[in-house]
């Protein structure tokens, strides 16, 4: 973990913000396992960072691992440390990520993509607290907390065969929700300047301001990147823009005049009239779509927040070619 990585803060004071603060705070002084939901982008690990630096475990390691980037034959390797000769390559014995967390935690990033194999593995270590490394009989105990993350649909994972259900509960004792950044468009000012002031303390070189036209675009904007995205876009404007004023032809052209892909819902009866069918055919998708995107597509509290049931979301789902998951791009 680098120094920067560490000051990192979460920033917010938008009411779903304010919420994941406050459960940071009860859930951290405990050793409960964490489940982090959300979009790539949206500060899954701040949030796993946060838990683990208001812990009694805050003077041990936090260790980091995305389950998501490594090659599964090596991701056990990765996770439980191997022994010289294990397999090919392995010139010399070497511990593993729940090894280093000794007495601290240890974040499974896109624990979703682990293979079912190694989730039975994990499940063992959860319950036991014990492993064998790879290519030993030694079994290793250890007292490391487990703070888990995904964007995936681990409810829908399980229906398809791809998730143990007995590890989702176990990894699911405290649940955390972050909220995409579109759905708290009023923090952008504030990460806006955030991320500019570090920028500023970083390599001397920041914007002056930005223009009430400027902001309000970056407000407006559907952030598919979400907080990640911003703060590219904020780094990239502090290189390029030579006045220190950051205007609206600054700003990339996504930004300023973003792609519409689905047709626009009249709030008003034109003249010509309207097919009312498929007006609302429109309007019913979009609003099932934003509740799967803001619960990170679990059709439960999404099913929830549209004041359905659950099989009845499902079917809408099944009519529209959407029940797998989220489309792709």
């Amino acid at each position: 973990m680098t120094r920067s990585q560490a000051e990192k803060p979460l920033i917010g004071e938008h009411p779903s913000m304010r919420r994941v603060l406050r459960a940071i705070e009860r859930v951290a002084p405990t050793e409960s396992s964490v489940l982090i939901l959300g979009e790539s982008g949206t500060g899954k690990e701040l949030v796993a960072r946060a838990v683990h630096a208001a812990s009694p475990r805050a003077s041990k390691p936090l260790v980091p691992i995305n389950c998501g980037a490594i090659p599964a034959q090596l991701l056990e390797s990765e996770l439980f440390g191997h022994v010289k000769g294990a397999f090919t390559g392995a010139s010399q014995s070497r511990p593993g990520r729940f090894e280093l967390a000794q007495g601290g935690t240890i974040f499974l990033d896109e624990v979703a993509e682990m293979s079912p194999a190694l989730q039975v593995k994990l499940l063992r270590v959860l319950q036991e607290r014990r492993f064998e490394p790879v290519g030993s009989e030694r079994t290793v105990e250890v007292d490391v907390r487990v703070v888990a993350a995904t964007n995936r649909d681990l409810e829908q994972a399980i229906a398809e065969g791809m998730f143990r259900e007995d590890l989702y509960y176990r990894l699911n004792v405290v649940e955390l929700q972050l909220p995409a950044l579109r759905d708290r468009a009023d923090d952008v000012p504030r990460l806006a300047g955030y991320f500019n002031d570090r920028m500023g303390a970083q390599r001397g070189r920041k914007v002056r301001r930005f223009t009430d036209e400027a902001m309000g675009a970056l407000c407006r904007y559907g952030w598919p990147g979400n907080v990640r995205e911003l703060e590219n876009i904020v780094e990239r404007l502090t290189v390029f823009c030579d006045d220190e004023v950051v205007e609206l032809e600054d700003l990339p052209a996504k930004i300023v005049r973003p792609r519409h892909t689905r047709a626009d819902v009249p709030l008003d009866l034109p003249d010509e009239g309207v097919d009312l069918r498929a007006v609302l055919q429109e309007l019913e998708e979009r609003l099932i779509l934003q509740a799967l995107e803001r619960t990170a597509w679990n059709k439960n509290r999404a099913a929830t927040l549209l004041g359905l049931n659950r099989t009845t979301l499902v079917e809408k789902l099944k009519k529209r070619g959407m029940l797998r998951g989220r489309p792709a791009g």
